[in-house]
């Protein structure tokens, strides 16, 4: 790893920082909250949220600290991601920190990031960006959504889908095209001509909607056209975080392999002291530390805006995607037929790996990506 870079294992502060989270999420997001929450409509327990920002300042830990945010780094953001991932979290965090707040600061419009980044970090809006539409693409330039100048602003008309947490955010951040080319625009939740439908999703831990516009009043954030940049880049930030919810699901899930081949007792015998199960174990553990090295470098290129970024990003989203899913899968290769039942959870973090493995592009598609950004 290249010198200088902050190391996320020997750090005081970052250790406090985790074992925090870990604690909170302990006590206020157990695999029963996960599951009972998984039949709200909103999917996500408001009072805690509320104590994520209050307590914690979870919502507005990368955000300035002159926009009300405590002014750490995607480092911190990044820790806070893995141990969401870990339990589970549901709800709106990641569209709102991770999607939303990212696209406010890089947007360059600083009306903008006073009016919207505050509320953010004190836990009072909930905020999406919607991107894709029917083709499920993640290219900027297939954006078909349009945006026409109107009376205090723009209207909007277009579909937008598998938006995240469409269906509850305060504020969504739009990309639309007018005559100058891609640009995102700001849409109140109870704006003119704006529906919006929950999806059922094979993840019932994260929600997504479909939100559809018709001559919708919105407003400009950034310049007119210059959508596709920032856009490009809160992607890539966004590959970055998905990457750290992925890590801390993937070892979650070893975690509870292990623990199950220690106690389960076959033929006079511990299962974990049979050859087969030692080898998927210690596989996943050398994909899963794997994962987290690519992972930790991407938050630190994040950090510094090192020009890496958009090729790190890459390839930490497509490494720790298929890390996640495979660790998944062999947690219920271990788990045996208890594996397989609704009543344990390991169906719930195989259906939240497949899920991000697909968010904002499949493997495939980031090392097509990958490929194209180096120049082969």
């Amino acid at each position: 790893m290249t010198a200088g870079v902050r190391s996320m294992a020997a750090d005081p502060e970052l250790d406090d920082l985790r074992a925090s989270v870990r604690q909170f999420l302990a006590n206020r997001n157990s695999e029963d909250t996960v599951r009972a929450l998984m039949t709200t409509h909103a999917g996500y327990d408001e009072g805690v949220w509320k104590q994520m920002a209050q307590q914690l300042g979870l919502q507005g830990v990368h955000i300035p600290e002159e926009y009300g945010g405590a002014g750490f780094g995607h480092v911190e953001l990044g820790i806070v991601l893995e141990e969401m991932g870990r339990s589970l979290l549901g709800g709106p965090f990641f569209p709102t920190v991770v999607l939303a707040a990212n696209a406010l600061l890089l947007s360059g419009d600083e009306q903008a990031k006073r009016r919207w980044l505050p509320p953010i970090a004190e836990g009072n809006l909930l905020a999406t960006v919607a991107f894709t539409e029917d083709a499920g693409s993640w290219d900027p330039a297939v954006v078909a959504t349009t945006a026409v100048p109107a009376a205090g602003g723009h209207e909007l008309t277009g579909t937008k889908s598998f938006v995240l947490d469409g269906h509850t955010a305060g504020l969504l951040l739009v990309t639309a095209r007018t005559d100058a080319g891609v640009g995102v625009f700001a849409v109140d939740a109870d704006a003119r001509g704006l529906t919006r439908t929950p999806l059922n999703t094979l993840d019932q831990t994260r929600r997504q909607a479909t939100v559809r516009l018709d001559r919708t009043p919105a407003v400009l954030v950034g310049a007119d056209g210059g959508g596709t940049e920032v856009l490009t880049a809160v992607l890539d930030l966004a590959a970055v975080g998905l990457a750290a919810e992925q890590v801390g699901g993937a070892q979650r899930v070893l975690d509870m392999a292990v623990e199950y081949a220690k106690v389960r007792v076959q033929f006079g015998r511990p299962i974990g002291s049979f050859q087969a199960i030692k080898h998927k174990c210690a596989e996943v553990l050398v994909e899963v530390e794997s994962a987290r090295a690519a992972m930790q470098y991407a938050l630190w290129c994040a950090d510094e805006h090192n020009g890496e970024l958009p090729v790190v990003a890459c390839l930490a989203k497509a490494y720790c995607s298929e890390t996640y899913f495979r660790a998944t899968a062999e947690n219920i290769q271990v788990h045996g037929g208890i594996g397989f039942t609704w009543e344990h959870p390991a169906h719930l973090y195989f259906k939240r790996a497949k899920s991000s493995e697909l968010l904002f592009g499949d493997a495939a598609y980031h090392r097509e990506l990958l490929v194209h950004r180096i120049g082969i």
